[in-house]
């Protein structure tokens, strides 16, 4: 059985990064604060453009791509991750209190929503670890751990330690992705898992003009076609083209 050598490192990332920058605090200077989101933006839409080159069936993948948004958006995806989120910060707020320098209570909540979707249910990580249940490629998470573990930090330095308790549910989201992933490798075949990688290496790319503030794009809202690309890739190979 293969180790979620990604999934973990990742969720380590998160942890340990949101520690030192919690630690550092003022000390790590504005321009950093303010520079290397743009650089995390410019390496995530690297990483998209890497993957979409793979692409197999162009018009499968742009169906799926707009058929998924066109749900998300129905079903207000994007927007319950964040009621969830608040959820979820009111009773991890009690135990870590605003340590950073990050004093109004709405702005604090504001992004610290922004993060847990960010570690938690962005395109890149959802992507990532399924790709990895399914053929054991780590590269994906790999990198965006080394894009967490700077941007928990850089977050840090405003919320305090609160960021590294993002890594539990980055943890149980992923984990129960790259076992779902598992089991449906077998029913796959190159050409649905080529596709499924271009429709993920699309949303890393949207999530980088996101990232760089270039785009607000509603990532969260894109993911439901992960889960189409596949049956829809199969169906226009067997019955078009």
């Amino acid at each position: 059985m293969q180790m979620p050598i990604g999934v973990i490192v990742n969720s380590l990332a998160v942890l340990i990064g949101g520690f030192f920058g919690a630690v550092l605090g003022d000390k790590i200077p504005e321009r950093l604060r303010v520079a290397l989101p743009l650089t995390f933006g410019a390496a995530s839409m690297g990483m998209g453009i890497v993957y979409i080159v793979k692409m197999n069936t162009l018009p499968a993948v742009v169906f799926a791509l707009v058929l998924g948004a066109a749900i998300g958006e129905l079903i207000k995806f994007e927007k319950g991750i964040a009621w969830c989120a608040v959820r979820v910060q009111k009773p991890i707020s009690r135990i870590f209190k605003n340590s950073g320098s990050i004093k109004d209570e709405k702005e604090f909540i504001q992004q610290f929503v922004a993060i847990l979707i960010l570690f938690s249910a962005s395109g890149t990580g959802i992507f990532g670890a399924l790709k990895e249940g399914m053929n054991a490629d780590h590269s994906v998470l790999l990198a965006k751990s080394i894009l967490d573990f700077f941007t928990a930090g850089i977050f840090a330095t405003g919320l305090g330690y609160i960021v590294s308790t993002v890594a539990v549910p980055q943890f149980v989201i992923f984990m129960t992705l790259f076992f779902s992933a598992s089991a449906i490798l077998p029913m796959t075949t190159p050409a649905m898992v080529a596709d499924f990688t271009a429709l993920g290496g699309m949303i890393m790319l949207a999530t980088g003009l996101r990232i760089s503030g270039i785009k607000a794009f509603p990532i969260a809202n894109m993911l439901p076609g992960l889960i189409l690309v596949m049956p829809i890739s199969h169906l226009w190979t067997t019955f078009i083209h």
